[in-house]
């Protein structure tokens, strides 16, 4: 077993609550790490028997570019079952979506949420 981490990925989006949010955007970074059976593609040297980061990458921007929620929870969630129904080979995702821009006084880090789960959770929701 192996995991592809995938750190701090930005993108410039309008999620949130707040229309300001909504017409101004804002900056999210997300972490995904996708655990995986890499024992065929470590013995192969064959990208074709692996999960490629690049898939991944492109999966993520994919659905945070054409996506448009209220909470940073949502967009986890989908980002979490996109990437399970498109890579089979994943048995656990972990999604970590960071909000730099919070609409509150004060100074702090990033605001995360963070989601997992894995092919069985695709299952129970009738999703495979």
């Amino acid at each position: 077993m192996g995991t592809i981490h995938l750190p701090n990925m930005r993108f410039y989006t309008y999620n949130g609550v707040f229309a300001a949010e909504k017409q101004l955007g804002q900056p999210l970074s997300i972490d995904v790490m996708v655990t995986y059976p890499i024992e065929t593609a470590v013995h192969d040297d064959d990208l074709n028997t692996t999960i490629s980061y690049v898939d991944i990458y492109q999966e993520v921007e994919k659905k945070v570019t054409s996506t448009q929620v209220n909470l940073i929870e949502s967009l986890a969630n989908d980002i979490l079952f996109d990437l399970l129904k498109h890579f089979e080979l994943a048995e656990k995702v972990v999604v970590s979506v960071k909000k730099h821009a919070i609409p509150l006084p004060g100074i702090y880090d990033p605001f995360v949420i963070t989601v997992s789960g894995t092919q069985g959770d695709l299952l129970k929701r009738g999703q495979i």
